[in-house]
């Protein structure tokens, strides 16, 4: 593995058993006031995409573009085992 600046270079290997993950599938979209969380089967919370913020510089996600990045984040994990 080549270092880039003291980081190694990681490489995943299709064959990892389930239970060596750190974050265990499946993965759930769960709906709050202004952001979709990504929980994996234990609760541990992955992500969150915010949308319709008003406080945001840029223009904001709207509620439809973030469940939809929400929804592609959640199936990661079935990309991953093929």
């Amino acid at each position: 593995m080549r270092s880039l600046i003291g980081i190694k270079e990681i490489r995943f290997e299709g064959n990892i058993p389930m239970s060596a993950r750190r974050f265990p599938p499946p993965w759930t979209v769960e709906e709050q006031e202004r952001w979709f969380a990504v929980r994996d089967r234990d609760g541990q919370q992955l992500a969150y995409v915010y949308f319709d913020d008003p406080r945001a510089a840029a223009r904001p996600l709207t509620r439809d573009e973030a469940r939809r990045i929400a929804a592609n984040i959640a199936k990661l994990p079935g990309f991953l085992s093929k």
